[in-house]
């Protein structure tokens, strides 16, 4: 864009970069106002246009037209303290209802952005929005008594990744670079990935399992590693359901998978030791059900009803994976 020279008040006759007027500034253009100087020999002194010149003394000149350089630098201070956007869940209340009733549903702010966009086409949100809010105390009192980072974010508001370690303790039959193509990409019902989630110590734990292509998630209550009961709750929790393949850890709860094989009729592959990246699916379902059931729960006092509830909270949960759908419809939409 060509620039007009004349426009410019710059010794180099150089555009300056935008600025703010300081208080030394309007000190200056005060002394030069008073002396009687045009608006274009004030703005030649300051290297400012005219029109930035003429619209500081238009705003901030007192009633009586004298202009005070310590009242308008007051008076910018005050508007541009007012000039912050107002937080759009403040003033739209429908959207502020639907994110709280989902918030309260433990959806994370992408999956309620994305189902929001689903039903108000041409919509703008981003999921940055809600969580700006949820930590944002001073500008969004009234979401916070509802919601939160700590009881409603998975991850309760910080970022915590590890590693979980695996040890080769039994003698798997098949191995994950034998399973077949179809299995690897996800492209049949049936292929699930399982593992075990505990509580404290001594107070039993959880055996997993999520379909790889639809992710959904069937969990059952075992009082300890005991094998026998790891077999029993393996086979109660995939009762019912279609399974052409299981890929495990290395765990010793998993040493009767030969029974396990046998009962579901299907079989059963075990990813490399110290590899858990190759249950991913797994692991993130895992990391899922964590947020309800925390590092030392004890499962001893929770029903399979309890946790019967909170696997369908999960399952009905829209998933980007799945284009947004939960794992529920994804089924209804397979069948």
């Amino acid at each position: 864009m060509k620039m007009n020279k004349s426009n410019i008040y710059t010794g180099d006759d150089i555009m300056q970069p935008y600025h703010h007027f300081t208080l030394e500034e309007r000190e200056s253009l005060c002394e030069l106002h008073k002396e009687g100087k045009s608006i274009r020999g004030i703005a030649q002194n300051l290297n400012y246009a005219p029109s930035s010149i003429s619209r500081e003394l238009s705003r901030n000149c007192n009633k009586n037209g004298s202009y005070n350089p310590l009242h308008a630098t007051i008076q910018y201070i005050i508007r541009r303290k007012k000039s912050h956007r107002i937080p759009r869940l403040k003033i739209e209340p429908e959207l502020y209802n639907w994110v709280v009733e989902k918030l309260n549903l433990f959806w994370s702010p992408e999956e309620i952005t994305a189902r929001w966009k689903d039903k108000h086409p041409g919509a703008k949100l981003s999921f940055s929005t809600i969580y700006r809010a949820l930590k944002n105390t001073r500008r969004h009192p009234k979401l916070l008594k509802e919601c939160s980072e700590r009881k409603n974010l998975r991850r309760h508001g910080t970022l915590k990744y590890h590693n979980s370690k695996i040890c080769s303790t039994i003698k798997p039959e098949h191995m994950i670079s034998e399973r077949a193509q179809e299995v690897n990409n996800r492209s049949r019902l049936g292929d699930w990935e399982g593992d075990t989630i505990y509580g404290g110590i001594g107070k039993g734990l959880l055996a997993t399992c999520v379909d790889r292509k639809s992710r959904y998630i069937c969990a059952s209550l075992l009082k300890s590693r005991n094998q026998e009961q790891t077999k029993e709750a393996v086979i109660n929790a995939l009762h019912g359901q279609v399974v052409h393949t299981l890929t495990l850890d290395n765990g010793t709860e998993f040493a009767l998978f030969k029974d396990i094989e046998r009962e579901l009729k299907t079989t059963i592959y075990f990813a490399h030791t110290h590899s858990p990246w190759e249950r991913g699916t797994n692991e993130n379902t895992n990391g899922l059900l964590r947020f309800f059931f925390p590092k030392g729960t004890n499962f001893i006092n929770v029903s399979q009803e309890q946790l019967d509830n909170v696997v369908y909270l999960l399952n009905s949960r829209p998933r980007k994976c799945l284009n947004w759908l939960s794992p529920i419809e994804f089924l209804k939409c397979c069948t």
